[in-house]
């Protein structure tokens, strides 16, 4: 196989009917770890809308024990792109994702924001990092995935496009994007964690590294000092050059999943998917009506 000839099998494919095959295909051959990375930087865009990171601030499950809501978050969503929409374990995966979110007060608006930046911040980051961009094929399918995903978890108003979603979070960032003490805290918090994965002496460069790709309405929204200008052409050339790098390889001949990554480290030993996140108790903060843990719904993953 040549470096082309999946994006080929892609452009085959219908991206109205078969938008499960080319995102999946999309994210676990030709790109899994910018997608990793790009969706990483999708997490800093939520908490900077105000009642987003003020609610994550308030459940303390990113600041208290945030490699836990990390991995239970990726390994979630990753369900659903492994086992697809109709599977047993993707439903339980949507189940558990849904019965988090009741337990909260968030609004429709706020969920159809997080929505759009998982379509639109890795194709952007594909844009300007990629060993390619995303084609408007891939868009489209990354659109009417994202568009199924929605509607599973009762998300209204869902954009039609890729264009759409990507209008929809600009019109959203203008409107919301702000200071608030409790987005700051998460966002500290997910930084301490991404310098967790690697060697302490590196924890400086990790931490200039993910502000170097923040663009200036983040980090004011945060308040962050903006790294200096050489820093930022630092980090960003490196990953230009990475991308150019990759282009020269041979393609990947077997899906790399998200369960697989060597930052979910909570689960050496496996995991179930009905077990992942939090179980909020009623009358406690968390949702008023009880929702008893299930037994295994779906057969336990392999260690990821």
């Amino acid at each position: 196989m040549q470096r082309y000839d999946r994006l080929r099998e892609i452009l085959r494919l219908d991206p109205d009917k078969d938008f499960l095959a080319i995102y999946r295909l999309t994210a676990t051959y030709e790109f899994p770890w910018d997608m990793t990375r790009a969706l990483e930087l999708a997490l800093f865009r939520t908490y900077a809308v105000p009642s987003i990171g003020r609610l994550l601030a308030e459940t303390a499950e990113f600041t208290g024990r945030p490699q836990k809501r990390y991995d239970d978050t990726s390994l979630l969503l990753d369900a659903v792109v492994e086992h697809g929409f109709e599977s047993d374990t993707a439903r339980t995966a949507i189940r558990r994702v849904n019965q988090m979110h009741r337990a909260y007060d968030i609004t429709n608006e706020d969920m159809r924001y997080v929505l759009c930046t998982f379509v639109v911040i890795p194709a952007r980051w594909l844009d300007a990092y990629g060993w390619r961009p995303l084609t408007h094929h891939e868009r489209r399918a990354a659109a009417n995935y994202y568009a199924e995903l929605g509607r599973h978890m009762g998300i209204k108003d869902i954009p039609g496009s890729f264009e759409e979603f990507e209008e929809t979070l600009r019109t959203y960032e203008e409107a919301h994007l702000g200071w608030d003490e409790g987005g700051r805290k998460v966002a500290e918090s997910t930084l301490a964690l991404m310098a967790s994965w690697y060697p302490a002496p590196l924890a400086p460069a990790t931490r200039a590294l993910v502000l170097s790709l923040l663009d200036e309405p983040l980090l004011s929204a945060f308040r962050f000092e903006s790294p200096r200008p050489p820093v930022k052409r630092l980090f960003r050339g490196a990953l230009k050059l990475r991308g150019r790098a990759i282009r020269l390889l041979p393609p990947r001949k077997a899906p790399h999943f998200a369960r697989q990554n060597p930052e979910i480290k909570g689960y050496p030993h496996g995991y179930d998917v009905g077990e992942l996140g939090t179980f909020p108790v009623p009358g406690s903060g968390g949702c008023p009506v009880p929702h008893p843990r299930r037994p295994a719904e779906a057969e336990a993953q392999p260690p990821a």
